[in-house]
């Protein structure tokens, strides 16, 4: 093992560091966030290096096959940096960590089938870098946090081996990440940046780092804890809000009052933030982050009640697509049992190839204990396996064959679909639940319609 060649205590030494490119730059972690990341890094000049437990994701990375194809702008980046020698994969994290004197962590925090955030990738690389990380190295933790976690178990776990003590030999911070999936090149390169550090002085080593790979605005934090306190109020609101809007839709539906309209209207006033409602809220973020909080909330005997109720309503809304649909079978007067549903998206948002936490499978297995016999298409995933169903390859040879179809995701695809493709459906029933089709054109079709809040 070799001693870290720079000390990453000393601002004077990063910073000639940065200036004549010799800071070397592992990321443990390589995903929808961690290899945007390391490739950032690596185009600004730094040799950067990937860790990876995905041996396939290695093996392809090092062969020059560049695997997220929904981040545009990252191709060109990615192809320059591995023909230049910037940016390498491996899976040995034995060798890449010793041999670096920054150590960025973007790994995933997921929850369990508890609703318990699993921080167990976390606890496993930090107790590996107690063994292997170079001394004067310095750790800066992306990953999405609760508060505390770095002062209250990540240091303890990385100085488990008496070899490192913080403050003394190894130092450590966070920078969480701040990026939309399909957007990262432009919110890396426009976003603010929240910055904290063990103490002050890494606060400002890592701000240098950052602003010489990013070039945005760097938003200082007194500690590591109050930046992942920003960055998941930030992300909770989102969630609660849109819970709030989806909440009203339940309301305006037997209103009769359309709530595309009523947000049009609500957005001209100034201080007003637009959330729309929808089948459900889904990806490694907005659903995660809440159950962090509530998480964070159990530890200190805290009550976060609007959290949990907004969490409980986004819950429930897959079912409410179920009876939407029942609803639109009713009125032609045709049991569900033994139809034929198309699913329109199953990525859980729009123009990702990402189905993490996606309501599209709940919805699925509703349909599917109700007797429906579903077919997929998406296209993000053409023709292969996903929930257990072989997707379509293509929507016109499928579209004849069924009775219904539910958009669940509002891909750009979806909202360029002449209406009338719809009429060759056997019962011509269109669900939509995210607001791209007008309930007066459906009718106009002859469409037996329902519009998840339209009233």
């Amino acid at each position: 093992m070799s001693n870290s060649r720079i000390n990453m205590n000393n601002v004077e030494a990063v910073s000639n560091s940065l200036t004549s490119k010799s800071l070397k730059v592992c990321v443990i972690g390589i995903g929808r966030i961690g290899l945007p990341t390391a490739l950032s890094f690596a185009k600004s000049g730094l040799e950067t290096i990937g860790v990876d437990i995905n041996e396939s994701l290695v093996q392809n990375i090092n062969s020059g096959k560049f695997p997220l194809k929904d981040e545009p702008g990252y191709d060109k980046i990615f192809d320059d940096v591995i023909k230049n020698k910037k940016f390498s994969a491996t899976t040995n994290i034995e060798k890449a960590v010793p041999n670096s004197d920054l150590v960025l962590l973007s790994l995933p925090t997921p929850m369990d089938e508890n609703n318990v955030p699993d921080y167990s990738a976390l606890r496993t690389v930090g107790m590996k870098l107690s063994e292997v990380l170079s001394p004067n190295s310095l750790v800066i933790v992306e990953s999405t946090i609760e508060p505390g976690f770095i002062e209250d178990e990540m240091v303890s776990l990385i100085s488990k081996s008496d070899r490192l003590k913080i403050n003394d030999n190894f130092f450590i911070g966070v920078c969480p990440e701040n990026a939309n999936p399909g957007e990262i090149l432009h919110d890396f390169t426009n976003l603010p940046r929240l910055v904290g550090g063990i103490n002050q002085n890494i606060t400002q080593i890592i701000k240098s780092i950052y602003n010489f790979v990013f070039n945005v605005e760097l938003v200082e934090m007194p500690n590591c804890k109050t930046a992942n306190a920003v960055k998941l109020t930030t992300n909770v609101f989102r969630d609660i809000n849109i819970a709030y809007i989806s909440e009203l839709a339940l309301m305006f539906e037997k209103l009769g009052i359309d709530t595309n309209i009523v947000l049009e209207a609500a957005k001209k006033k100034y201080n007003f933030q637009v959330h729309y409602p929808g089948s459900g809220v889904g990806g490694p973020c907005l659903p995660i982050n809440s159950y962090q909080l509530l998480n964070t909330a159990r530890r200190t005997n805290s009550n976060l009640s609007i959290i949990e109720s907004g969490r409980k309503i986004n819950e429930k809304m897959p079912e409410h697509v179920i009876n939407l649909t029942l609803d639109g079978f009713q009125e032609c007067n045709q049991n569900i049992k033994e139809a034929t549903i198309l699913i329109l998206g199953i990525s859980y948002k729009p123009n990702v190839k990402d189905i993490q936490l996606t309501p599209a499978e709940i919805i699925i297995k509703k349909l599917q204990e109700l007797g429906v016999t579903v077919c997929i298409y998406d296209p993000y995933f053409k023709d292969v396996d996903v929930f257990g169903i072989k997707s379509e390859k293509n929507l016109d040879d499928i579209i004849p064959n069924v009775d219904a179809a539910i958009i669940v995701t509002g891909h750009d695809e979806f909202k360029k679909l002449e209406l009338s493709k719809f009429s060759q459906m056997k019962n011509k029933i269109l669900i939509d639940t995210r607001g791209i089709i007008e309930p007066n054109s459906a009718k106009n079709e002859n469409l037996i319609f329902r519009g998840l809040g339209r009233g």
